[in-house]
């Protein structure tokens, strides 16, 4: 994917997984906390009622089991108030942790495995004349948008199983398998489409070139992070290497320029009316100042920010608090018109 697409998606993998571990930490310490408490004032209470007999470590152990497992046999009981509400409570916490126990470490590792089955791996056959895609971060969330409004066929292909639910959830198109796999390509119909988009890492992108340079009838664009490998990218079988990091780099040079031109220039045509530029914002824009949001949120261009260079760092993964300044340069994607309305408030 693009630098920060590739982050974003092994981070997230990253993140899930840390996720899962701290819960599942968090979930065996606290049952561990809450039975040495129950032990501990299991044994204070007896202590009060006159019970000394079962004011030991093992009783305790055994009715803090069996009343949290709420299969409690009777034989080791409270006779005051106060007891019989600590019995209250030990028993719907227990069913609490007991109900946690399944979800967690029963229930969601079988329904993993049932979607994982489940997984979309291939599209409709009658499906032609689309635009398959491979690999999914913010830009190309934002090209999708304008393929829906356009009606253009697309389906992404990813082998990321939690990308691919979230896919699927949304009623996006996607195809779960590896996009370098020859029957996955064949599974999204490649010998039909007319466009594959390649936005992974480029090792992966010259992969995935390689295995569809095979189907002469489709366009292969590759989305390449460092433009030197470009070459090899061609070599592999791609038809058109795009670098959005290279093209904001190519506009920090052009601040001097015609303020006044109203064209969209240096416009790369990702796909028929779709179209990626870059855009410097000069001193007398009424943009500055404004936040991603307050820009997207007045729908004054149609054309959408996919990314922007903040602070001397490039990001393809824009906030929305982000505050364009004076020497920012925006990433944008949209139609000829979209871009050009946006060009006229950089200046």
């Amino acid at each position: 994917m693009l630098p920060s697409g590739k982050r974003r998606t092994s981070s997230s993998k990253k993140f899930r997984k840390m996720v899962h571990k701290k819960v599942h930490r968090t979930y065996r310490g606290l049952a561990l906390l809450l039975l040495i408490i129950y032990i501990l004032s299991f044994e204070y209470l007896m202590l009060l009622e006159n019970q000394p007999e079962h004011a030991n470590p093992i009783t305790a152990i055994y009715w803090a089991t069996t009343t949290i497992a709420t299969v409690g046999y009777g034989d080791v009981v409270f006779n005051s108030l106060t007891g019989q509400l600590f019995s209250i409570l030990v028993q719907v916490v227990g069913i609490i942790l007991i109900s946690g126990f399944l979800v967690t470490y029963i229930i969601m590792p079988r329904l993993d495995r049932v979607l994982m089955v489940r997984l979309p791996r291939k599209v409709p056959s009658s499906m032609k004349d689309h635009i398959i895609i491979s690999g999914y971060n913010q830009l190309v969330e934002t090209l999708i948008d304008e393929l829906a409004e356009q009606e253009i066929l697309f389906v992404i292909v990813d082998d990321d199983a939690e990308l691919i639910k979230e896919l699927e959830y949304k009623d996006t198109p996607c195809v779960y398998g590896a996009p370098s796999d020859r029957q996955t390509l064949i599974n999204a119909n490649i010998e039909k489409a007319r466009v594959l988009i390649t936005n992974m890492s480029d090792e992966r992108n010259a992969n995935i070139a390689l295995t569809a340079k095979e189907f002469e009838n489709v366009k292969i664009i590759a989305i390449v992070e460092d433009m030197a490998n470009s070459k090899y990218l061609k070599y592999a079988g791609a038809d058109t290497v795009v670098s959005p990091k290279s093209m904001f780099g190519q506009h920090i040079g052009k601040k001097a320029v015609d303020r006044l031109v109203s064209r969209v220039t240096g416009a790369t045509e990702v796909f028929e009316g779709i179209h990626i530029t870059e855009f410097p914002i000069y001193l007398k824009s009424p943009l500055l100042g404004k936040t991603l949001k307050e820009i997207s949120g007045q729908s004054l261009t149609g054309a959408r920010i996919v990314g922007i260079w903040k602070s001397g760092t490039l990001s393809f993964n824009p906030k929305e608090e982000d505050v364009i300044k004076d020497n920012s340069v925006l990433l944008a994607v949209g139609t000829p018109e979209q871009l050009s309305r946006l060009k006229k408030l950089t200046h």
